[in-house]
């Protein structure tokens, strides 16, 4: 455990101000042993209570995760890594010194589960802004992290995320080893709302390697799943896995599929369902609709849908988001003399232009 907080330590003194990093995805060989030795090893156990002159208690935990829960929203609302360099800053000042101080075992256990909460966040918010390698290397530590309290629900999502961000990247056989990897070990551990979340990304990467078969058995099992949802309390960390984030992942399977008409319907559904405030799961949802309405051969409809999501501003912070935009670009480019289009990609222009005078 001393090691994990060293690493994490290191880290936290890396910026992502200087943009996307050039390196991508740690090795397979390290990312490979450190999931074989999540599912595989027992819980570390909290340390034995120190002589640490400061002591922990509940009240620190508490304002751990309302911290926590602040910067988490602030990701949702304007993604781009929003607070990055102050989520980093009170993790290396407050946290992690917490870590090394005395404490209950129920008091440990909280605070240990809350650290992994703000560390997963860290590698998340990296992530979004491109800087991927620097992502990798703040989830494998914090799934190290969960392994001291057997936080084996947190321990998922952190596999679910790394999967994400392989799918993201185009390495689909290791986003398919990470999501079977965090169903797996989700199993028994994690509440339904939890397993739905964690077979939904099983999905997503099933599509993108076109296992139709495999993707279907995984969206209905994640179905299964969340019509229990409200049957086990969740951590507050859970609370944004809503109806209208199960059909946004489902959308994107169905849009990896190519069955555009299935993927029209439950992309309109996730729009329709998404709080407008979260501009940057909005627009990733309406980006989404345009790709599946121009599979449809809805070329006007998938240019003004796009323009839509643009249109939102705030969405454009986060490197995901404009990647969407680029490939969505590409794909009408074979149209480039079509007036919407020309009008579509004159907005992106001018939409960047005024991101980069913000």
């Amino acid at each position: 455990m001393p090691e994990a907080l060293e690493v994490l330590d290191g880290l936290t003194q890396h910026t992502i101000d200087n943009g996307q990093s050039s390196e991508l995805l740690l090795s397979e060989g390290e990312v490979d042993s450190s999931v074989l030795s999540w599912l595989v090893s027992r819980p570390d156990g909290l340390p034995a209570d120190t002589s640490a002159p400061r002591r922990v208690g509940m009240r620190d935990v508490a304002a751990i995760r309302t911290f926590s829960q602040m910067f988490m929203r602030l990701d949702f609302l304007y993604g781009g890594g929003h607070g990055h360099r102050a989520l980093r800053h009170y993790f290396r000042q407050e946290v992690l010194p917490l870590l090394k101080a005395s404490y209950s075992a129920k008091v440990g256990s909280a605070l240990f589960e809350a650290a992994a909460e703000i560390s997963q966040l860290l590698g998340w918010t990296a992530y979004d802004t491109g800087n991927h390698a620097l992502a990798n290397r703040y989830l494998l530590s914090t799934l190290r992290l969960t392994q001291v309290a057997d936080d084996r629900m947190m321990g998922a999502r952190i596999l679910t995320n790394m999967s994400h961000q392989a799918n993201y990247l185009g390495d689909i056989s290791r986003a398919t080893r990470l999501a079977r990897a965090s169903t797996e070990g989700g199993k028994g551990h994690a509440t339904p709302r939890a397993m739905a979340l964690f077979a939904a990304h099983e999905a997503r990467a099933l599509s993108s390697a076109q296992d139709r078969k495999g993707a279907t058995r995984a969206m209905s099992e994640a179905e299964k799943y969340f019509e229990r949802a409200e049957t086990a309390d969740d951590p507050e960390w859970l609370s944004y896995m809503d109806e209208a984030e199960l059909v946004g992942e489902f959308c994107h399977c169905l849009r990896d599929l190519k069955l555009g008409s299935e993927s029209v319907r439950f992309a309109e559904r996730a729009v329709a369902l998404t709080d407008p405030q979260y501009a940057r799961t909005l627009g990733f949802c309406r980006m989404v609709l345009a790709q599946s309405q121009l599979l449809n051969g809805e070329l006007e409809a998938a240019v003004t849908t796009a323009g839509l999501a643009v249109a939102g501003g705030d969405a454009l912070q986060s490197a995901r988001f404009q990647r969407y935009v680029a490939d969505f670009q590409r794909e009408v480019s074979v149209h480039a003399g079509n007036p919407a289009v020309r009008d579509f990609n004159e907005q992106v222009r001018d939409a960047m232009t005024q991101l980069d005078d913000e």
